[in-house]
């Protein structure tokens, strides 16, 4: 069995890699929110509660993706109600850009603090690897889904103005403390990367499904 056939849509769609991929997502996005706990409460006791869903960044990027491959596993062909076509296609949308731009930042971030002193422990390393997987997976399932260049658009905006809320509102992800004088840089860095995101989510959407030998 080649090296091709695990990134081809008879491993990737198997139900039983669909069940493993739920089975690694649904407990990571539960044990990601509690990770933001404290941040959570910081959030809700100093800022307006509207701030709250746009603090824990990493998780929701996974709850998104893991709805649109449980989505996928259900429902392997576009849903007939155009509405609900919408709503899938968002959602998709929303799994594939926020899962690649958050998997990257975070490792870079990780990296980034290293770069200036921060020590990292197996905790760090464990977010790498989630993280790291996290984008590459998003790349690869997004020729499967069904999201158009308007719910790309969707996607694209709602990232924009969580990158907005943010670093407007000082409620970005906690950063190394190495990094605090470099806030500015990682502010860029982050709008730069939501855009790098957002096409690549495009490529791997469209470039790719048209590459592919009939994906489903």
């Amino acid at each position: 069995m080649s090296l091709r056939w695990y990134f081809s849509k008879h491993c990737l769609l198997h139900p039983v890699t669909l069940l493993l991929l739920l089975l690694i997502y649904v407990p990571g996005t539960i044990y990601g929110y509690i990770w933001y706990e404290d941040q959570l409460v910081k959030t809700w006791n100093h800022h307006p509660h509207w701030q709250i869903p746009f603090v824990p960044d990493s998780p929701t990027a996974s709850l998104f993706f893991a709805i649109a491959v449980l989505w996928l596993w259900i429902s392997p062909k576009p849903s007939k109600s155009g509405f609900v076509q919408s709503i899938r296609g968002i959602i998709e949308a929303l799994g594939v850009v926020t899962s690649v731009k958050y998997g990257i930042w975070a490792t870079v971030i990780i990296f980034w603090g290293q770069a200036q002193g921060d020590v990292l422990y197996w905790e760090h390393w464990m977010l790498i690897i989630g993280h790291t997987a996290m984008a590459v997976t998003a790349l690869l399932y997004a020729r499967f889904f069904f999201f158009n260049w308007i719910s790309l658009a969707v996607a694209a905006a709602w990232t924009f103005l969580n990158d907005s809320i943010d670093y407007g509102y000082g409620i970005f992800p906690y950063l190394p403390s190495e990094l605090d004088d470099d806030l500015v840089l990682v502010r860029n860095f982050t709008f730069i990367l939501t855009g790098l995101s957002v096409l690549s989510g495009a490529w791997a959407r469209f470039v790719l499904r048209r590459k592919s030998d009939n994906p489903f």
